[in-house]
This record gives C-alpha cells, structure tokens and sequence, in this order.
C-alpha cells in the first residue's frame, strides 16, 4: 500500500519538512521524496519533442519569490487510494499536433515514474497552455 508520510522541519538533513511516498514490505519499507518523483517526471518531459515550456501557476511564483524554494515547474503530484496521479502544465511548439504530443507526454511520464520507482501511476493530466 502507497501513502504519503510527512517528515517535520529539522528531520531531514536540510532542516525542511518533506513529503515522502512510502511503500511497505515484509521487509522494510520504501520512502521515496515527492521531488524525486516530480524530478523523473521532468526528464521524461524533457526527451519530448514538441514540448515548449512548463508553465507556472502564481502559487509557485510566490513561493520561489518568499519562500526562496525554486518547486518544481509545472508538474503537481497526489496520490488516492494508492495511486499517483500527475498534472502536467506545458506549452506545444507550434508546428507540432497537440493531441500527438500531450498522449507521448503521458506516456513517457507514466511509464519514466513506475520503471523507476515502482509505484503504480494511475493517470497523467496534460494541460496545455
């Protein structure tokens, strides 16, 4: 079973809180950090052609701005009932068809971050701007 455990300001070696994605087994558990997760998705978004920019929404503005965190640009992350789901907000290049270019964006998203991690991943949103 997948959930999110939060660990509290001063736990972690860089003293911020952190979400962590955490996957127990007989043996021990897994605990992978929300960023490396929205980090994979990035890459994979990166290898795509067509795909302009990420887009940022006026939240991350403000918390780069105060708060002096650089989060990671468009691309949010929850997790239901075990599953991730992953919203992705880009621009296309033009010239290139949006329908093709937001399904290669799914498909390299869902499958980067469950080859990679292990977790299930059950939908990619693209959203195009």
């Amino acid at each position: 079973m997948l959930s999110i455990t939060t660990v509290q300001q001063g736990e972690t070696a860089m003293g911020e809180n952190r979400e962590y994605l955490t996957q127990s087994a007989s043996d021990g558990s897994i605990n992978l950090s929300q960023d490396v997760v929205v980090a994979i998705a990035s890459e994979a978004i990166g290898e795509i052609e067509g795909v302009g920019a990420m887009m940022t929404t006026m939240t991350e503005q403000l918390t780069e701005q105060f708060m002096g965190k650089k989060p990671a640009r468009g691309i949010r992350m929850d997790i239901q009932d075990g599953e991730i789901t992953l919203d992705v907000y880009l621009t296309v290049k033009y010239g290139f068809a949006i329908p093709e270019t937001a399904a290669k964006v799914q498909d390299a998203v869902m499958s980067a971050v469950e080859t990679m991690t292990g977790f299930s991943v059950k939908t990619v949103n693209v959203h195009v701007g």
